[in-house]
């Protein structure tokens, strides 16, 4: 198992903020907690990979955004936000020697992977802040031929449908039930915003921010462990525990 991870930008602290209040980053603590976030991922058995570094994009630690992932396939998207293009540069390439089949989505679609949720077979990809309809479309003739089907939902208050829902090992969708998608009726309720972001690290276990404790519990009741890691200075910028890698579960 492979994970992709970027090292945050010195300029970190000028990131883009949509729902959240600005408030000063400290730079340095980021960095700390990012060290912290890589290595909670390589003690659970991941090997982490360093996409080539992009200190003159301030979003580019949120590395989740320009690579989706979907069996042998690569698509490199092209992100909502006119500032954050460059940092696509190099992910093509470094997916290419992964052993990757590269895709691309083109202009005048726009997609962040932060709206694209796997649940299997199932690819939700949401629509409203950063992702619209024509890359809705690109990726769903992209993965076609994999068997994947691609379902549009619309989001609202919220910068990315994986800033609202998340899933479960079992497949359970997980959501803060006031920023949970309509189109979702069935899910599972937690009690703390960021507890709704979970990356899955191990059949059983999820990696976590460390501020939703009682979201923690909830997920012990149901018989995973969880691993809570301090993401404080990106919360600050719209970013969560799912944005800062791209897991690679296949075997290259």
């Amino acid at each position: 198992m492979k994970a992709l991870v970027r090292r945050p930008s010195p300029r970190l602290g000028e990131g883009i903020v949509t729902h959240a209040e600005r408030r000063p980053v400290d730079v340095e603590l980021a960095h700390e907690q990012w060290a912290a976030y890589v290595a909670a991922l390589e003690a659970a058995g991941w090997e982490t990979v360093e996409v080539p570094p992009a200190d003159e994009c301030p979003d580019g630690v949120f590395v989740e955004d320009v690579l989706v992932v979907y069996g042998d396939v690569a698509v490199v998207t092209a992100p909502g936000a006119p500032s954050r293009t460059a940092e696509t540069e190099g992910i093509a390439g470094l997916a290419a020697r992964l052993g990757y089949t590269v895709e691309h989505i083109r202009p005048p679609a726009t997609l962040d992977g932060g709206d694209v949720l796997k649940i299997g077979e199932m690819v939700y990809v949401g629509v409203g802040g950063r992702t619209n309809g024509e890359g809705v479309r690109q990726l769903r003739a992209i993965l076609a031929s994999l068997g994947a089907t691609v379902t549009e939902v619309p989001i609202r208050n919220v910068l990315h449908l994986k800033s609202a829902v998340t899933a479960l090992p079992d497949g359970s969708i997980i959501g803060c039930p006031p920023l949970v998608p309509e189109s979702f009726a069935d899910y599972v309720a937690v009690p703390e915003a960021s507890g709704a972001h979970v990356v899955v690290i191990g059949e059983g276990r999820l990696l976590l921010a460390a501020d939703c404790p009682r979201s923690a519990e909830l997920f012990a009741a149901r018989g995973y462990e969880s691993v809570p890691v301090d993401v404080s200075e990106f919360q600050k910028l719209d970013g969560c525990v799912t944005c800062l890698s791209v897991r690679l579960r296949r075997t290259i």
